[in-house]
């Protein structure tokens, strides 16, 4: 959420305003849900027990209530694969497979923003106003100047 994704600004009935990260599809004025009993659409945060398998997801617990630390950059996703018992299988987007409680919490869909990768700087500047600093190969260095 500091880079690549952008947030969402909710504005909850008892007058509360919180950031989310914002799932691919939303658009300004959709209602979002958290809960137990939300419905499985895009932006929608609930708990793994209650989603269906082969649901796209985002944004999940490693530990209930621990705060989402699961596929939170533009456009993570992954998917909910199988629920045994407590515990919910989870393919990563590395194609790793994953076991999570199953009463952690996650939000339905993929992060937006998913052209970000696409993004191309065009010219060093921009690189160097975003705190990269150039990189010299070392066979272009004087000996004494490379180990």
């Amino acid at each position: 959420p500091n880079r690549s994704a952008r947030i969402a600004l909710l504005h909850y009935a008892d007058g509360e305003k919180r950031y989310i990260i914002a799932p691919e599809g939303i658009k300004q004025g959709d209602r979002i849900e958290t809960g137990a009993n939300a419905d499985i659409k895009p932006g929608n945060n609930l708990p793994l027990r209650n989603i269906p398998t082969g649901t796209v997801v985002h944004a999940i617990e490693l530990r209930p209530l621990g705060g989402a630390k699961i596929a939170r950059s533009a456009g993570a996703a992954v998917q909910l694969v199988a629920k045994d018992g407590a515990y919910a299988q989870l393919r990563m987007p590395s194609g790793e497979i994953r076991n999570v409680d199953a009463r952690c919490r996650a939000t339905v869909g993929e992060v937006g923003n998913s052209d970000h990768a696409n993004i191309q700087l065009g010219k060093a500047g921009r690189a160097r106003w975003m705190g990269k600093r150039p990189i010299t190969r070392g066979e272009s260095m004087n000996p004494v100047d490379h180990p």
